[in-house]
């Protein structure tokens, strides 16, 4: 994770920052002396989109997905949980996805993987430094599809790949980790932790906890939303953003119940009589 650390701080100092409009020369196909060389040996960070149709494209949980494809890395700098691709065990230590023929999962491929060879740096993560975000362009050696004479936008590239239902459905989950409270231990419990593990990643499980707990008990959602939280998987990932939005940073992205709330009032008003000795 070291590694990682300082691989972003040369990509905020020293790589060219580049825009949509802005041009690059890529292709990738059986014909590119490397092909699927890039497929090894590499660090994907997965996000929960990626989950939610890498487990569905498999046929298999959330649950299921974490256990046997994907690894928890550890790190003093992280400030919130990170699920990174599990490589086989193998000389080369290849992707789990990879053929021959190439991505046995292509249509399904995580955002990482059709970003390339463009990344996206927020540099809002790190300690004064600019606002705004930037793309780039990894200049592998090891990357002979850079050699191609095939011109792209990055906007053209992104539009080409199917980027921009990923980066939809990720603008959420980038709000959650880059806020000002992400991280911050005293509101990060170990049980918050959890939850945010649970919401972002093992989204199986977090159905369970909404439709198998008192949640619709303690918070009002309507019976459209209901429907569609127990069957789409999208609609629940966008429901479970708001409510770690709720539990983690207190914003009102959801509704209590009236006599909840009206019971939680009472109960802090004793607690103050308590306090004060009445």
């Amino acid at each position: 994770m070291d590694e990682i650390a300082k691989f972003k701080e040369e990509i905020l100092k020293d790589y060219p920052r580049l825009a949509k409009e802005s041009e690059f020369s890529f292709a990738c196909h059986p014909g590119v002396p490397c092909f699927n060389g890039c497929c090894r040996d590499i660090n994907i960070f997965l996000t929960p989109y990626d989950i939610i149709r890498l487990k569905k494209a498999l046929a298999i949980t959330s649950g299921e997905f974490l256990k046997k494809y994907t690894i928890m890395p550890f790190d003093k700098n992280l400030k919130y949980p990170v699920v990174m691709l599990k490589m086989e065990e193998n000389e080369n230590k290849t992707c789990p996805f990879v053929a021959k023929e190439g991505c046995k999962v292509y249509a399904d491929r995580p955002w990482a993987c059709r970003m390339y060879p463009l990344g996206l740096a927020s540099p809002r993560q790190e300690k004064n430094a600019a606002e705004e975000e930037f793309y780039f362009l990894l200049q592998e050696a090891a990357c002979k599809g850079l050699n191609e004479p095939k011109k792209w936008t990055v906007a053209g590239w992104m539009e080409n790949q199917g980027v921009a239902e990923y980066d939809e459905m990720g603008r959420d989950f980038k709000y959650i980790t880059l806020h000002k409270f992400i991280g911050i231990e005293q509101i990060f419990t170990p049980q918050k932790i959890e939850m945010f593990f649970m919401t972002c990643y093992d989204t199986d499980k977090f159905r369970e906890f909404v439709f198998g707990s008192s949640f619709f008990n303690r918070f009002d959602v309507d019976e459209e939303t209901a429907a569609k939280i127990k069957s789409d998987d999208k609609e629940l990932l966008k429901f479970g953003f708001q409510w770690l939005r709720f539990a983690l940073f207190n914003e009102k992205t959801m509704k209590i119940k009236a006599e909840i709330a009206e019971a939680k009032k009472e109960e802090l008003s004793d607690r103050q009589k308590r306090h004060n000795g009445d």
